[in-house]
């Protein structure tokens, strides 16, 4: 597949293997090593590196990217952040200054998270720099020198021109296109952000040829008011959907902040999130509990289904051959959402249990309730029985107490949780909303000593 992007400010065209990583492609063929190899998934950030497209600077992991991915784009690497002549970049200055490395080996990653911030002018360091891990130095010297630099003034070195990007056969630019290069190739695998597929080629050493990428399918990537709802495209990634959504969706949109990484939300999309039907993608149970409506399109043909009914056993959907997501439609307010995940760790990491209620209460009784978890069944599951026994009733602990959980699900035990235990966690997140719909601070960043 011949390509075109720029590197480090120079422009490069390649042949390329669609399934190639921009990771080996840096480190065998170019020999820029300071991009390093640490997880190959997406969880370390020793990979990240700057993309630049028509959407500004972001940080992605170099991993998880394939080369076809980057048509058209600009790529830095922390080879390429200094300036030509050779004066630091302010966030590779201050970490010296601030003594934000030791070992090394995570340091390129996380000065291209914190170059990436410092060129969008994002100040939340603890959040862009949740994707980058380190285990010698401790993080309070890094977040010193992110906050060093952001006063410094933006590096225009780093806006090198891209070059425009010619057609390729297999990344349509529309919709329409993608619709008729699917229908041709019913058995391709649909390549959006590549942060699940990426893991099938890099831990499975999956040939998941042919492949059609969609990141060129702009009509995908938007977000639309339309009355009462708001229609996303599939290809809207997660971390836009987090951004449009922190006014109208705040439960939505701070349960999406705990999606994955930075540069995971910075590639992954809503559509993949949906369409790959795992049964602890954060995503699907807090639009299922919106009653999200999904939308399917097969040529010329098109159909829309409760998002609920999508979902019909382990890693199976209702999707036929040759069909896509083209997008998912829901409130275009939701007042009364609450989102609860349980992980093990706080930031970057997958969900034990994900609990989402869209519960209303008139003159203190339920009257509305639509209540969905991940990590409970095989699939992304509304609890009838709990949204049942709630409505016509207070909102209160003895109700939380009394659900009948165990006649909705019957959870797995695995390496996140046991059986017991998700059915525990489940009830004590609807008691969770309990206290918190009555005013009681229950988040662990809420609680005071």
């Amino acid at each position: 597949m011949e390509i075109a992007f720029h590197l480090n400010g120079t422009p490069v065209s390649l042949d390329v293997s669609p399934t190639r990583t921009l990771l080996d492609w840096l480190r065998e063929d170019r020999g820029l090593t300071g991009t390093k190899e640490g997880c190959n998934e997406g969880d370390c950030g020793a990979c990240t590196v700057m993309v630049t497209d028509d959407s500004g600077p972001r940080a992605l992991n170099a991993c998880l990217l394939f080369l076809p991915q980057l048509h058209g784009k600009s790529v830095r690497t922390v080879e390429g952040l200094a300036a030509p002549d050779g004066q630091p970049h302010p966030v590779q200055a201050a970490m010296v200054a601030c003594h934000g490395s030791q070992c090394g080996f995570c340091t390129p990653g996380f000065v291209m998270s914190m170059a990436c911030a410092h060129a969008t002018g994002r100040t939340d360091h603890d959040d862009v720099l949740a994707g980058n891990l380190c285990r010698c130095t401790g993080y309070a010297p890094i977040v010193r020198a992110a906050e060093q630099a952001a006063g410094e003034p933006k590096a225009d070195w780093l806006d090198a021109p891209r070059p425009p990007p010619p057609a390729l056969p297999m990344r349509p630019d529309n919709a329409d296109a993608l619709a008729n290069l699917y229908a041709a190739h019913p058995d391709a695998t649909l390549v959006a952000g590549a942060t699940d597929v990426g893991l099938w080629v890099t831990k499975a050493l999956r040939d998941v040829s042919p492949v059609i990428f969609l990141n060129g399918v702009t009509d995908l990537q938007q977000i639309e008011r339309a009355g009462d709802t708001l229609r996303i495209g599939a290809g809207v990634t997660v971390e836009a959907l987090r951004l449009a959504t922190r006014d109208s969706h705040p439960a939505l949109a701070e349960l999406l902040r705990r999606f994955a990484s930075p540069p995971v939300r910075n590639a992954a999309t809503i559509g993949g999130n949906i369409a790959n039907g795992s049964p602890i993608g954060d995503g699907p149970p807090a639009l299922i509990a919106l009653g999200a409506v999904l939308h399917l399109r097969r040529g010329d043909a098109r159909r829309t289904l409760p998002l609920e009914a999508f979902f019909l056993d382990y890693r199976r959907q209702d999707r036929r051959e040759g069909e896509f997501v083209e997008a998912v439609t829901l409130p275009a307010q939701a007042p009364d959402l609450r989102c609860y995940k349980v992980s093990k760790r706080f930031d970057q990491d997958i969900s034990a249990v994900c609990g989402c209620f869209d519960v209303t209460v008139a003159d203190g009784i339920v009257t509305r309730a639509r209540i969905a978890f991940g990590g409970m069944a095989a699939i992304p599951k509304r609890a009838r029985a709990v949204e049942a026994h709630l409505i016509g009733r207070p909102l209160d602990a003895d109700a939380a107490l009394s659900a009948p959980f165990a006649q909705d699900f019957t959870p797995l035990t695995d390496m996140r949780a046991s059986a017991g235990y998700r059915l525990t966690i489940a009830r004590n997140l609807l008691l969770r909303l309990v206290h918190a719909r009555a005013g009681v601070p229950v988040s662990v960043r809420e609680v005071q000593p």
